[in-house]
């Protein structure tokens, strides 16, 4: 009884890892093996299954690093599906689905309030998510110029109060729902959305997206309007529009680590090699605060890193997983003790700077080259793989080496071995394993690789699903503790 028991919950914890996996890497768009179509059945499947067999679980992903695009997903499924919950399960639910908005970007949160419309849920706990969440953005009437569509849907569904007279909510209510009848706005975007209709000079006060289309309206020259908006971009709209124009007056040193590293390989390798120093600087820098307080921790650590064709992802996704090895290199050199980090490109460049997606995926090689004593004869202390997993030269050869390393060679476990892979595998519903005995978890952005160490443990089958649902808890406590701590600094 016992034995079945065991397998029941090994069953459960595989389960678990499968979908946080999923909810990690995929967002149902293309990738280099497999259509969008693919993705977006594949991630149906999981998410229904899941949601139904583990609903704890379900929602407790809302505690961890996984995508925007799964946030949204299972914030709409425990929405549309409260009443399967027990009164305690939806008080938690619902404190987990606040927190997880209030991190959400706002233009995804307002494409999932329109979700919530045309699902026709409408009660009243999801009325006053909805209500809370609008109560707290910080400018509703930036809102309503940028998000117009969004916000407009938002404030039909909850039935939002917006009074007559000259307060705020009263005039994004006029602005939203009858446009033309002010002479003026109070709230200057407002008033510059109304005058960029016939004054040029309004259209730089506008939000950069919102005055793109007043540009072109005007007819003003890209190089003009470009320099005039530039104080109102985003961080990303500005690292966007310079890397399109390829202009390298562009403050890299507070970008995020995976983001710089996508604009590095957008550039031609002539202005990698000419920017070489600045580029790397900041990488440098990206990758230290990003360890923040990991930083040196984790000893003599050895990389495969996976510069293969298909690193070039799809017209979606491109190149995103030579991003992600790319930023994982620093990163890892970073965790590492000072001068103790080894990484092996599966390409046998040398060249960080400089690598491109090519040619086939010897990982098989690569990992017996990390396996190598570094200097001094030293083993390392952590061996990790950042790949998608199809090791093709030979075939199979990498799950090989390492079952047989594992076996005879470091029985004891005295190098931690695991495997980060930035591809989710619609066919196999996870993303795809070197070996049974390698623990493997899924990668969207490098930041998140020493919290993803932590889970992939799990995956190894010596810990069942007591110890996974504890992870777990940890995480909502964690999670929430700091959304209460954002409240109250903030009030």
């Amino acid at each position: 009884m016992r034995t079945s028991e065991n397998s029941a919950d090994l069953v459960a914890a595989e389960d678990v890892l499968l979908f946080a996996n999923a909810a990690i890497t995929a967002t149902g768009q293309r990738e280099f093996r497999s259509g969008a179509l693919d993705q977006q059945l594949s991630l149906d499947f999981l998410h229904t299954y899941v949601r139904v067999n583990y609903r704890r679980v379900y929602a407790a992903s809302l505690a961890l690093d996984i995508n925007d695009h799964n946030a949204a997903r299972i914030v709409l499924g425990l929405l549309e599906t409260a009443g399967e919950a027990g009164a305690e399960e939806r008080r938690t639910e619902g404190r987990l689905i606040a927190a997880r908005l209030a991190r959400l970007p706002p233009q995804r949160v307002y494409r999932l309030f329109g979700e919530v419309r045309r699902a026709g849920i409408n009660n009243r706990r999801t009325r006053a998510i909805m209500r809370d969440w609008l109560a707290a953005r910080p400018d509703l009437g930036h809102d309503a110029v940028k998000y117009r569509s969004g916000v407009k849907t938002a404030a039909r569904h909850v039935h939002l109060r917006c009074p007559q007279g000259a307060e705020p909510l009263a005039e994004v209510g006029a602005f939203l729902f009858r446009p033309g009848k002010l002479p003026r706005y109070e709230h200057p975007l407002l008033d510059a959305w109304r005058r960029a209709h016939y004054e040029q000079g309004a259209v730089a006060e506008l939000p950069f997206t919102v005055a793109e289309g007043f540009a072109a309206r005007h007819g003003m020259k890209r190089e003009v309007f470009l320099k005039r908006a530039a104080p109102r971009m985003t961080r990303l709209e500005r690292l966007r529009t310079h890397a399109v124009a390829q202009r390298p007056d562009v403050d890299l040193a507070v970008m995020p680590l995976t983001r710089l590293a996508l604009y590095v390989l957008a550039l031609p390798f002539e202005q990698r090699a000419a920017r070489r120093a600045e580029l790397t600087g900041a990488l440098r820098t990206a990758a230290r605060r990003a360890a923040g307080r990991h930083a040196g921790s984790w000893g003599r650590v050895h990389a495969v890193l996976d510069d293969s064709f298909s690193s070039s992802g799809s017209g979606q996704k491109r190149r995103r997983p030579l991003a992600v090895a790319l930023a994982c290199h620093y990163l890892l050199g970073a965790l590492a003790a000072p001068g103790a980090y080894r990484g092996l490109w599966t390409s046998g460049r040398g060249d960080a700077l400089l690598v491109r997606p090519w040619g086939p995926t010897p990982l098989g090689m690569r990992v017996l080259d990390a396996l190598e004593p570094g200097p001094g004869g030293a083993e390392a202390d952590r061996l990790v793989i950042v790949s998608d997993g199809w090791d093709n030269a030979p075939a199979g050869l990498a799950g090989e080496v390492l079952r047989v390393w594992r076996a005879r060679l470091d029985p004891g476990r005295r190098t931690a071995v695991v495997h980060v892979n930035p591809v989710y595998d619609a066919d196999g519903f996870d993303v795809r394993r070197l070996a049974a005995g390698v623990p493997t978890a899924g990668i969207r952005d490098a930041e998140d690789l020493p919290a993803l160490v932590e889970i992939a443990r799990f995956a190894e089958g010596r810990t069942g699903a007591a110890e996974l649902h504890a992870y777990l808890d940890r995480r909502v406590a964690l999670f929430l503790g700091e959304q209460e701590t954002e409240k109250e600094a903030v009030s």
